[in-house]
């Protein structure tokens, strides 16, 4: 697509600030949602950072043709369980085209998703490897690499109408959401709230284990607070520190802890975890 045409219905350019909050709406489905997503050019310090990773790139990734684009979730479109992270890295997912694919994160957390079975292997390496997750969605608040890992607030809140539009999608079955680090914990509450699930009041503070059923304010379901719940009933959020290499080489993060915390929040989704 021309990067000045007019996407579809939506009547905003994929550059347009407005793009996402125009285009997330009319997606139908996550296909569409995903086809959306990867055209859009609305944060410009974003799209030129990914681009120019694309450009320079990583000397053990010389012979790569970078995706340099928005990174769209990944998993079945009847998910239970959602996992919500931060946003591409510049050499990961901006280089695969796929969320938590090709860098040091991503080798953690796809371990661990198979430790419990919940993919169907181990490593995530490209597009159209193989890998296949099982009751299972990954995405998040912001699809494009940032500086740093740190995107703006602004451009945070530009994207919010991307992973807005992906939850209204999997409400039907969506049971649990598991979300990994302080960030992505921040971004999701309003997301939640403006989807019509109760935030209790002192809204949930994020921490490693930490667990909140949100009550759903259409049909009054759900309690707010930590205790058990049927799959169903509601909606349970399960805090987890991020994999980053940063807390897995300096153990703030384990393995088993963030197996741990997988089968918790699986088990909750009514999925089936390893023990």
């Amino acid at each position: 697509m021309p990067r000045s045409a007019p996407s579809g219905r939506s009547g905003k350019r994929p550059d347009d600030p407005g793009f996402p909050a125009a285009a997330a709406p009319r997606a139908g489905t996550t296909d569409a949602l995903e086809a959306a997503v990867v055209t859009c050019r609305a944060c410009p310090r974003l799209v030129a950072w990914r681009e120019e990773a694309a450009r320079t790139k990583r000397r053990a990734f010389r012979d790569w043709d970078y995706w340099a684009r928005p990174v769209p979730g990944f998993g079945p479109a009847d998910a239970a369980l959602a996992v919500v992270g931060l946003a591409p890295a510049a050499h990961g997912g901006n280089r695969t085209g796929r969320v938590f694919t090709g860098d040091p994160s991503g080798d953690a957390f796809f371990a661990a998703l198979y430790d419990v079975g919940l993919a169907s292997q181990a490593t995530a390496t490209h597009v159209g490897d193989g890998m296949e997750l099982y009751g299972v969605r990954i995405t998040m608040p912001v699809h494009c690499a940032p500086p740093d890992n740190r995107p703006a607030t602004a451009e945070r809140d530009t994207c919010r109408p991307w992973l807005a539009r992906e939850l209204e999608l999997l409400r039907p079955t969506l049971r649990t959401v598991m979300v990994l680090g302080g960030f992505a914990w921040q971004a999701l509450l309003p997301v939640l709230a403006g989807a019509g699930w109760r935030i209790p009041r002192p809204r949930p503070v994020f921490g490693h284990g930490a667990e909140v059923l949100l009550a759903d304010a259409a049909d009054g379901t759900g309690t707010s607070g930590t205790s058990g719940a049927s799959p169903g009933s509601g909606l349970r959020l399960v805090g987890s520190y991020h994999p980053s290499q940063r807390n897995m080489s300096t153990r703030t993060l384990t393995p088993d802890m963030l197996r741990d915390v997988l089968r918790r929040a699986a088990g909750s989704a009514g999925l089936t975890p390893h023990s």
